[in-house]
């Protein structure tokens, strides 16, 4: 299922913009175009497109014909759809309105209007894009080393490698490492952002001309691919010299049509991480009706694990897909990661080392922590079956929630490392305060420190935690044994307490708990 806002979305704000939101759990389930007649247009779902629409009172007409039909939503081009006639019978009909941007074409949203719903209800795990469009890039490197007369590769806008020309016979080892690691390399990166290659084509659509440089490497020519002025990537050439004007023109055609593929594969990597994301939810809630296959998981036992950075999950939910990216960039390929209320949460196998399991994921985020303090993470128990997802993810939930208080510091926590926290803060969080702090010697206790400046409940927290030992609870607490001894005779004058007793000793580290949620 997508919306009309998630469509909106995957297409992108180079094309699309919506402009009332109309019913937002709308359904899109197919696209049709909008005639100027009298007959009901389309169907429940259908994403009308009116492009016939020329004027106000069409698209009135329009917008009732839409609203019949139960439409889920309608796309105009400017002024049209910001008129505030239409605007206002739109929101009347609760009808989504979106907006079409003057330089797109009605042929080209259609085609990836088409991709957009079609990848969104095909079944099985979705992938990060169709091999027909990467086939189709590479023919298109091909077509553009043929205009050019030179070996190309087509870059995307991270400057990741996504197709080059079969014609590889002029090359650098520039050129080498970029085909053979799909990604510029670091080196090769500072030397074009030395010459200014990457802030001209930031800033505009103007081809740019690399010279020889010293340490062997080639001549350049880059054409910026754009769409709605963004970058959606760059056609690199290896060319002996200056090319001449009309291969230049046959080159930005070329760059033309390479910006509808790459906004196609934008859009089907967007609606495959929304479907995969929506299956992933699901499961971490409710999993009965679903198998593993069909949520795209590998084979079990699996972990849930709760992320959070800078204090807040929030933060993180509005970052999954940066998420997302980092977990790609260090080998997870499919990585499964999903929000969850405000909780951002990824599966791994419990099993192994490879990209996707708990230890690379422990390792991942402890090297992201040396560079982001705030950083968090939190592991449930072990999932053996789909059905245990929801626990362990409410568990990875709890202990990232407790992670000021528990013993274990550090970025990474392991809910069988620390159950016995989770354990005492389901009990002291199981009924109020005033029905935990109830008779025994620690209300007096309290009381006494509050009224004498003494420190009588940190001395008795302090050796029930080390149980009994005058030394360690010392080292706790920093004083002197001594010190230590001296405070514990003095306590027992001031209230009666049997240390001896198990019992006594469990419900007073019980009060102390929820006298102290936060220690």
């Amino acid at each position: 299922m997508i919306t009309v806002a998630g469509v909106v979305e995957a297409v992108g704000a180079a094309l699309l913009k919506v402009v009332v939101p109309g019913r937002r759990a709308a359904e899109v389930r197919d696209v049709t175009l909008a005639e100027l007649d009298e007959a009901p247009i389309g169907q429940s779902g259908d994403l009308v497109l009116g492009a016939g629409v020329t004027t106000p009172v069409q698209a009135l007409a329009v917008i009732e014909r839409c609203a019949e039909t139960a439409a889920a939503g309608l796309v105009l081009k400017p002024p049209l759809a910001s008129h505030p006639g239409v605007a206002s019978s739109a929101a009347d009909h609760d009808l989504a309105l979106v907006e079409l941007q003057s330089h797109g074409s009605w042929a080209q949203l259609v085609w990836l209007l088409r991709g957009v719903i079609d990848r969104a209800a095909a079944p099985g795990s979705p992938e990060a894009g169709a091999p027909g469009v990467y086939d189709e890039l590479f023919a298109l490197a091909d077509a553009t080393a043929a205009i050019v007369d030179a070996p190309v590769t087509i870059e995307d806008a991270q400057y990741r490698v996504l197709a080059y020309s079969s014609r590889q016979d002029r090359t650098d080892p520039a050129r080498v490492s970029t085909i053979v690691g799909r990604r510029v390399p670091g080196d090769v990166v500072a030397h074009f952002r030395s010459r200014g290659v990457f802030r001209k084509l930031a800033k505009g659509s103007e081809l740019v001309f690399v010279p020889q440089g010293p340490d062997g490497t080639l001549p350049r020519l880059v054409i910026p691919i754009r769409a709605g002025g963004e970058l959606l990537g760059s056609i690199w050439a290896v060319v002996e010299g200056p090319v001449p004007d009309g291969r230049l023109r046959d080159l930005q055609g070329a760059a033309s049509v390479l910006a509808l593929h790459l906004l196609r594969l934008r859009v089907q990597a967007d609606v495959a991480r929304r479907v995969s994301a929506d299956r992933l939810r699901a499961a971490l809630r409710d999993p009965a009706r679903m198998g593993r296959e069909e949520l795209g998981l590998p084979r079990g036992p699996w972990r849930v694990v709760a992320l959070e950075a800078h204090g807040g999950t929030a933060e993180m939910v509005h970052n999954l897909a940066l998420w997302e990216s980092i977990t790609r960039r260090h080998g997870w390929r499919q990585p499964l990661i999903a929000d969850v209320g405000d909780a951002l949460f990824a599966v791994v196998v419990d099993e192994g080392e490879s990209p996707g399991s708990w230890l690379w994921m422990e390792r991942l985020i402890h090297e992201i922590a040396v560079h982001e303090p705030g950083l968090r993470a939190a592991s449930g128990s072990v999932a053996r079956d789909l059905a245990d997802l929801p626990r362990s993810r409410a568990e990875a939930a709890e202990l990232l929630a407790l992670h000021g208080s528990a013993r274990q510091r550090g970025s990474v926590l392991r809910f069988e490392d620390v159950w016995a926290e989770v354990v005492v803060h389901r009990v002291v969080t199981a009924l109020p305060q005033v029905d935990l702090l109830v008779g025994g010697p620690l209300p007096d206790l309290v009381a006494h420190d509050r009224t004498h400046g003494t420190d009588y409940v940190a001395t008795l927290a302090a050796w029930l935690a080390q149980q009994g030992d005058p030394n360690k609870a010392a080292r706790q607490l920093h004083v002197h044994p001594n010190t230590l001894r001296h405070r514990m005779r003095r306590l027992a004058e001031v209230v009666q307490v049997d240390l001896e007793s198990p019992r006594a000793r469990l419900a007073l580290q019980i009060q102390l708990a929820a006298l102290r949620p936060g220690s």
